[in-house]
């Protein structure tokens, strides 16, 4: 279970970790001090379970972050942090510029990008620098009550560092400066992952069988992708018909003639084009919720009355409530592609009941070549550098394509070598030298 906490004391700055505590001062300018904490299940060699992370800041604009810094980063203490906020922001140039000289030096990598809607940032470091970012930005009334979510990582699951300013915090077609995302009502209501739970373990009971239920007349929206919803979803939900979250068209068709049309050419049709709009509950789910609070925009512009959204999304939903009601792992958008629930609570058991439903699903955890069982919850890139296609896949196909997505892939001029297990590719240039080596010897 993860939060937020605070309270004064009269004790000298101070970072805990475990059992282990340094003083990151000799002497302090004010007598009281805030005490942030915060619990997350942190991946350790010698013990998987949770642990408390305790960071102390002087209340002076002082922030003496100078030997955090400087200090040596525990090899097994980095966490990915991820959060965003819709806010106003006059001068995002110079917000930018205020994030790149407080961060400079600490060891973060990751994307936080900047603009006049807000900021949204996912970036891994070693839990004391990670934490001592989140702190600094609390104390700007702007981010004060910011929704900070965290998750266990074996190093940085990020190449570097991108902090800058970007027109749109998510990419979606025609962008998003033009939505009212900076208006609360024009945005989804945000349900707490304790109503989500009991309004899913409600609807299923009525109706395990369909993604709609007459009696209580909601929809169950994934607003991510396709291959996202491939390893992890809510009971319930269908697989969204996108690869990419820019193409996302929900509740935009524009008449039944065209939906009639695309049914025919044998086109998945919108889930949303044949439903009451005043009546109709939907229920949007996204991994950390911001997708769903842009598109939420949209489709209160189309006319959709009853638009909800789990506050924080899935990730702050396993974390809180565990996977009850959710299949399979969750994708990442990082190095570690995939996290099963037990990274984010350790304290609940999976539903192995519905996870063997799941499983002998037609599309869920099935290998993209052959369509038998994938060897593994992850994804992996093809070897084919010009495909670059991500995708699931059984150990079999892997051996015997190489690693790539398909037998055209295998005989591209620019394919890399196969990677043992699921690690990430380098850039080309590596395995281009690595060839030129390998012949010059």
């Amino acid at each position: 279970m993860g939060g937020w906490s605070a309270h004064c004391l009269s004790i000298p700055h101070s970072l805990i970790l475990g059992h282990y505590s340094k003083s990151l001062s000799k002497a302090a300018a004010h007598p009281h001090y805030f005490c942030f904490h915060y619990c997350l299940p942190i991946k350790s060699r010698k013990d998987p379970c949770a642990i408390s992370i305790r960071f102390c800041a002087s209340t002076s604009e002082s922030h003496n972050v100078d030997e955090i810094r400087q200090a040596e980063p525990e090899t097994d203490d980095f966490v990915v942090v991820n959060f965003y906020r819709f806010v106003f922001i006059k001068e995002p140039q110079h917000e930018v510029s205020k994030h790149l000289t407080f961060l400079k030096g600490l060891d973060i990598h990751g994307r936080i990008y900047i603009n006049e809607q807000g900021i949204n940032a996912q970036y891994s470091g070693p839990s004391k620098h990670a934490f001592a970012y989140v702190e600094w930005l609390k104390e700007d009334q702007k981010f004060s009550d910011i929704l900070v979510q965290t998750s266990p990582s074996d190093g940085h699951a990020f190449p570097k560092l991108k902090l800058r300013y970007k027109p749109s915090l998510v990419q979606l077609e025609g962008g998003i400066s033009h939505l009212p995302l900076l208006d609360p009502s024009m945005r989804a209501t945000a349900i707490a992952p304790s109503e989500w739970r009991k309004r899913l373990e409600a609807a299923n009971n009525n109706d395990t069988t369909s993604n709609t239920n007459s009696s209580s007349n909601y929809i169950l929206l994934d607003v991510r992708n396709g291959y996202e919803w491939d390893i992890g979803h809510f009971h319930g939900a269908h697989r969204p018909d996108v690869d990419c979250f820019r193409s996302t068209s929900f509740g935009t068709s524009p008449t039944q003639a065209s939906i009639s049309s695309l049914v025919l050419q044998g086109v998945a049709s919108d889930q949303l084009s044949q439903v009451d709009k005043e009546k109709t509950d939907i229920l949007m789910y996204c991994t950390g919720g911001i997708r769903c609070d842009v598109y939420s925009t949209i489709l209160r512009q189309q006319g959709f009355q009853n638009l909800y959204t789990l506050k924080g999304g899935v990730s702050h939903y396993l974390k809180t409530e565990g996977p009850v009601k959710w299949i399979g792992n969750l994708f990442t958008f990082d190095s570690r592609l995939s996290l099963p629930p037990s990274a984010y609570n350790r304290e609940t058991m999976i539903e192995s009941g519905l996870t063997r439903q799941a499983f002998n699903s037609e599309k869920f955890a099935k290998c993209y070549v052959c369509d038998s069982k994938a060897s593994e919850l992850r994804h992996r890139n093809c070897a084919n550098l010009d495909c670059n296609l991500l995708f699931l896949c059984c150990a079999n196909c892997v051996m015997d394509l190489r690693g790539c997505c398909c037998h055209s892939c295998t005989i591209a001029p620019r394919r890399r070598p196969v990677l043992p297990g699921f690690q990430r590719y380098k850039k080309w240039h590596v395995y281009r030298d690595q060839e030129i080596e390998a012949r010059a010897q």
